[in-house]
């Protein structure tokens, strides 16, 4: 056997050989092979090739940039303050009874309960056939850490971020770029932008970055993003602007910079820098289903962020101006109902009493086209300009009102405390009147009772309450909902269910009913409308 084996390792040698002797005389390992070797590979670059200097001037502006900024940029560390939670206690005051042992009174406790956690007990007190063990006392709960990123902005030590990287009333570390450390002596937010501004002393002065101009930016400029993602220091990202102006529904005052710049867990805070090393954002926040980056970042802009750290550093607290309206965006069905030619502007759903905007001559359903000679291309904007208008500014409006441009003055005042939120209001009483059905719309109305028009802040019950609505129905896919109001149909003021009726029958379907409705969340236009 060993010699069969051998018999063949013999054979392939000699094929081998042959083959090595054939190479060698077609040149394959003589001269020619150098050649043959030189042919595959690629031909060498020059610096001076246009394309490489071209690619270097790029990436030396991304250095520079870098460099420029990286010295200013910050890790804040946030450890929120202990919260007392109940440990519960045996009837000797000792330890937490074993799980499955006799309560306290000699009840069982009810199926499931078992096997919760001690410290999660407290949330079901109150539970019909619940009883705790023994007592309880407080105990503080182990201290939440959280980090994310910051630039300081100016050299005494005042540092721009998000309010959600230093909420929480929490000890605030900031380590600098050179790794010192420092403590927070004073921490200013305004949950509205989500900006904040943290202080800290050091001796002398600290590098700090130039703030830019965000208005400037235009879709696809190039922008780094800076910060400590995953707690990786000083990491810098490349991207452009995607978009301006976004509104993602996370604050009551969004007009964010969107960008491909690589935003992760920890940037939060951190500067959006132009080509020029100057901040033009503040990285916020990611569209994101795993948890990570996938292409699309949110940076509110410099501007805004100014704009709020200047007064919060100098009062503590943020003034802003407001209309007294309640709007919403216009989409194509009401640009068809309300004569405009193409969706944009802010609607106007309602005016409030005593307000600069009721002072003005506002109406409902008008459309703000412009406010202070900036247009306006959604409700969201119209809100953030009107917001950062000096307080007791006259500044013109013009709006869209039957058909034609009505020009305005408006003298803006500085907005209540607490303006704008909606407060959570539960139903009080019920419908007694029975409901009158309207089966082309899908809809069942009632007359308005004197706690549900309260609860809207309708006066003088003036309108009809939704009390049922047929799924798949023209009521339904325009959004109606039961005990919402509707106290305007076309242009038209509804004050009962026979003034309803004699509405909608001047309406068609076909062409779309306009509607204005009422709810917990406030005031909006929707078109009825056939499929």
């Amino acid at each position: 056997m060993s010699q069969l084996i051998r018999s063949k390792r013999t054979s392939v040698a000699a094929v081998l050989a042959l083959l090595a002797a054939g190479l060698a005389s077609a040149g394959y390992f003589a001269g020619t092979s150098r050649v043959l070797v030189a042919d595959t590979k690629a031909p060498a670059i020059s610096p001076a090739d246009p394309s490489v200097a071209q690619a270097n001037t790029l990436s030396q502006a991304f250095r520079a940039s870098a460099e420029r900024v990286l010295p200013a940029v910050v890790s804040i560390q946030n450890e929120a303050k202990p919260r007392m939670v109940k440990r519960e206690l045996s009837p000797r005051g000792g330890d937490s009874a074993p799980r499955g042992s006799q309560p306290r009174g000699g009840r069982q406790l009810p199926k499931g309960f078992e096997e919760l956690d001690p410290l999660l007990k407290r949330f079901f007190e109150g539970t019909p056939g619940f009883e705790p063990f023994g007592q309880f006392d407080e105990t503080p709960s182990i201290p939440r850490q959280s980090a994310g990123s910051g630039v300081i902005i100016d050299p005494s030590g005042i540092i721009l971020t998000n309010n959600h990287v230093v909420a929480g009333d929490g000890k605030i570390t900031v380590k600098l770029h050179d790794g010192r450390e420092f403590v927070a002596t004073e921490v200013k937010t305004d949950p509205n932008t989500d900006v904040a501004v943290v202080r800290i002393k050091a001796n002398g002065s600290l590098p700090f970055a130039e703030l830019g101009n965000s208005d400037k930016m235009q879709i696809g400029d190039w922008v780094l993003a800076l910060g400590q993602p995953f707690g990786l220091q000083d990491t810098v990202t490349a991207g452009i602007v995607s978009a301006k102006g976004r509104d993602i529904g996370m604050m009551r005052h969004e007009e964010f910079i969107q960008t491909d710049a690589a935003i992760n867990p920890g940037n939060s805070g951190g500067p959006l820098v132009n080509l020029e090393g100057q901040v033009i954002g503040v990285n916020t926040a990611i569209s994101s289903r795993s948890g990570g980056f996938e292409g699309i970042g949110f940076a509110i802009p410099v501007n805004v962020a100014k704009w709020v750290s200047d007064q919060l550093v100098k009062e503590g607290k943020v003034h802003r101006a407001y209309l007294g309206v309640g709007i919403q965006p216009v989409d194509q069905e009401l640009a068809d109902q309300l004569g405009v030619s193409t969706p944009g502007g802010a609607l106007v759903t309602d005016v409030q009493v005593d307000s600069p905007a009721a002072a003005a001559g506002l109406k409902s359903q008008d459309v703000i086209e412009s406010f202070n000679g900036t247009p306006i291309s959604n409700h969201r904007q119209l809100s953030a300009v009107v917001g950062r208008t000096p307080v007791g500014k006259a500044v013109p409006v013009v709006v869209y009102r039957d058909g034609k441009e009505v020009k305005l003055n408006v003298i803006v005042r500085e907005a209540p405390a607490n303006y704008g939120v909606v407060a959570e209001q539960e139903a009080q009483g019920e419908q007694q009147a029975e409901g009158k059905q309207f089966n082309k719309l899908g809809l069942e109305v009632a007359p308005l009772t004197a706690d549900v028009a309260k609860q809207l802040g309708i006066k003088d019950n003036a309108g009809v309450v939704i009390t049922g609505v047929e799924q798949g129905s023209a009521a339904e896919r325009a959004g109606l909902e039961a005990s919402m109001a509707i106290v305007q149909v076309g242009r038209q003021n509804v004050k009962s269910v026979e003034e309803f009726e004699a509405a909608i029958a001047k309406g068609s379907l076909e062409k779309g009913i306009l509607v204005l409705v009422k709810s917990a969340e406030g005031s909006r236009f929707v078109v009825l409308k056939a499929e």
